[in-house]
């Protein structure tokens, strides 16, 4: 359209922080487009470029300039505007002043409350050249940069210092100054291959000009081509690379032009265990680990430059060198390591702080070492191993291998423990505790371990709680949420039969008595099955089954589970809605009577109506037939049962009345209703589920 231009907008930056790029990047396209829309300027997609020199925007189909609008001012009321002999009053020459006109060229505006003097007048839009600098300005003002620089003797601060700055809205080249930086048609090349200004004509030219100057300014393109060349070079070898996600974005931010390298290493480092090296290769170096078939780490990395060398093997060598003393301290903290058995540094841990009204890690220790025999007595585990694993789990900590890498403790907890020759299933509890990690990830593979990650998390939960720092809305330092999480879903997902409220109250026994643990246990049972919210809605299940469940004492997450799932299918029954309808009354009509109002047995002496009779026939068969299902926990053939009580309870209300005359008949009448009630309470609250006068 000959009205709308294409818009480029570059800044072109020292090298930017690589694991805030993809967020600078996306910001700086919102916060932009933002403006754009509080200007009223129209405009098609906004693409966003990022490399580590530069933020680019290509906004397609942007408006030349703003509407013309028309602008309304409201002055004063007539009646206050004008005197009794129609002279302008003070106020109404303020008005016209301030509008720059004369009385007389004031209109009226006629309302409901009155008429008022307006002055109408044509506001001119502002042309988009003219508005762009300033907005850009605004939207990198508005990027969530933690800590800004400033440079030279400017009072301009960004992230990193500014070199260029590039603004052309078609083929027009728009001056004006962006942090600090006068705007010019032109942007840069790779830094060591086409350092030099690149003119450009068009935001068309911004894509090939720099790819012809070594550099690939889309980041999801340049991701691609290195997971693409990292894979290829381990294929190459028989291999398969490691390619996490967070690698490859920060060595995509840290590349304008990627090339990979494959290199090699020393057979002989192979002797440590293969999460050390990774996280060598990884943490130090950003390099990409490959694997064989079967998953054994190979003495190979893959290294990914910036440059495209016309000595490939040079740089192929100075990264094997750059690893050699790398790998050759992860190989002497392993050694040492392994000169001190895991058990023996357990008196260290004493020397480790907790929380400081907690206790050291030691404490800890001892409390979840308890815990633990408790836990696995109660499923039937090897009590003697999970208090062994528990007293041991910790231990790691004090190594020089997690010293240095923190994001290995539990794993190299595995490998000592093994060295050590403690059980197969003590040394994977010292990784499984750990697990799970993070939405999603796997849960503990042992019996041992299940029971360890449990009682380390509720030993946490019931702790901070009794102290009195349980988390808020935005504040959970203890990660309190994620480790309610992790009992859960280990409880449920691996079927334990294990009360949730009776562990707590196994954990408070453990604590010292000035930290008063069993006052807490009721919030933190609490707030750990309110957590049952979030994860059922994940899981995409109706939150009213949900709701239904909370809505009585179950306090076996697993047999939770179980009622959910049932309540969920009892749920699509055709009469659900109606059976929900009744219990919700019936829950009304016992709740305005009282509980002195209700009979405490159903006495068939008072029985009067056929159908309260029948009702009370079908309530007492099926009550005989739901008492085995619920034994076996078959929650939903126990609800499939009682939904075909739906026609004796709807003649039941269509014909008796509840609130009879004779005190005999209405007490039994709630006595009916309430074994009624009791029957669906067994399995859930189906008062809270949908009906039809409840959508």
């Amino acid at each position: 359209m000959a009205d709308r231009r294409d818009l480029l907008v570059e800044i072109g930056t020292e090298e930017l922080p690589p694991t805030a790029l993809p967020e600078l990047s996306s910001a700086f396209a919102e916060r932009f487009a933002a403006q754009l829309d509080a200007a009223g300027l129209a405009y098609g997609d906004v693409e966003r470029y990022a490399a580590p020199r530069r933020l680019a925007l290509i906004v397609r189909g942007l408006v030349l300039g703003q509407v013309d609008r028309e602008s309304v001012r409201r002055g004063p009321a007539v009646r206050a505007a004008f005197d009794d002999n129609g002279e302008p009053t003070k106020a109404a020459l303020g008005f016209a002043r301030s509008c720059g006109v004369e009385i007389s060229e004031l209109g009226r505006e006629e309302t409901d409350k009155g008429s008022w003097l307006e002055y109408r007048s044509m506001v001119p839009g502002r042309t988009t050249t003219e508005l762009l600098p300033d907005m850009i300005g605004a939207a990198l003002g508005e990027l969530p940069i933690p800590k800004r620089m400033r440079w030279g003797d400017s009072d301009v601060s960004f992230v990193r210092p500014v070199h260029w700055a590039c603004i052309l809205f078609g083929d027009e080249p728009v001056s004006g100054r962006v942090l600090g930086i006068a705007s010019s048609p032109e942007t840069r090349g790779h830094r060591f291959h086409r350092p030099q200004a690149i003119p450009l004509r068009a935001p068309d030219d911004y894509l090939p000009a720099l790819r012809s100057a070594f550099v690939e300014p889309d980041f999801g393109a340049r991701r691609a081509s290195i997971q693409r060349q990292v894979e290829g070079l381990a294929s190459s070898i028989d291999g398969v690379a490691s390619t996490p996600d967070a690698l490859l974005d920060e060595v995509t931010a840290l590349c304008e032009w990627p090339v990979a390298l494959l290199g090699h290493f020393d057979e002989d480092f192979l002797e440590v265990p293969a999460e050390a090296l990774i996280e060598t290769m990884q943490h130090h170096q950003k390099y990409f680990a490959v694997r064989s078939a079967d998953g054994k780490l190979l003495p190979n990395f893959i290294a990914v430059a910036n440059v495209e060398s016309r000595e490939p093997d040079l740089v192929r060598s100075g990264n094997e060198r750059v690893i050699r003393p790398r790998f050759t301290d992860a190989r002497f903290f392993w050694d040492q390591d392994l000169r001190t058995p895991l058990a023996e540094r357990a008196a260290e841990l004493d020397r480790i702080v907790f929380q400081h009204k907690l206790g050291s890690i030691g404490d800890k220790v001892r409390r979840v070492a308890r815990l633990s025999r408790l836990i696995a007595d109660q499923l039937g585990y090897d009590a003697a191993e999970a208090e062994r694993a528990a007293l041991l789990s910790k231990c790691d900590l004090t190594t020089a291998m997690v010293s240095e890498f923190g994001s290995l403790q539990g794993v190299m907890g595995k490998y000592y423990a093994a060295h050590d020759g403690e059980a197969p299933a003590v040394a994977t509890a010292m990784e499984d505790q750990y697990l799970p990690r993070f939405a999603g990830d796997s849960l503990p593979e042992t019996n041992c371990g299940r029971v360890v990650a449990l009682a380390d998390r509720l030993d946490t939960l019931l702790g901070i709680f009794a102290i009195g720092e349980r988390p808020t809305g935005v504040k959970d330092p203890y990660g309190l949420r994620r480790a309610a999480i992790g009992v859960l879903r280990i409880m449920i997902e691996e079927r334990l039969v294990l009360d949730l409220r009776w562990t707590l109250q196994a954990s408070a026994e453990t604590f010292a008595d000035d930290v008063l643990a069993s006052d807490a246990v009721a919030s933190t049972y609490a707030y750990t099955m309110d957590r049952l919210r979030g994860y059922y809605t994940e899981q995409q299940v109706d939150i009213a089954a949900v709701e239904a469940v909370l809505g009585v004492d179950a306090s076996e997450p697993a047999d939770f589970d179980r009622r959910v799932r049932a309540v969920t299918t009892f749920m699509a029954l055709d009469s659900a809605a109606a059976l929900a309808a009744a219990n919700k009354r019936i829950a009304n009509i016992l709740k305005k009577s009282g509980p002195e109002s209700i009979g405490a047995e159903v006495d068939e002496s008072h029985l009067v109506e056929d159908e309260e009779k029948a009702l009370a026939a079908r309530v007492s068969a099926l009550a005989a037939n739901i008492a085995p299902l619920l034994e076996q926990r078959d929650y939903g053939e126990a609800l499939a049962t009682l939904a075909s009580l739906r026609p004796d309870v709807d003649l039941f209300f269509d014909k008796v009345m509840v609130m009879d005359e004779n005190p005999h008949r209405r007490r039994n009448r709630l006595a009916l209703l309430n074994r009624l009630r009791a029957l669906f309470s067994s399995i859930a609250d189906i008062s809270k589920l949908p009906s039809p006068d409840k959508p």
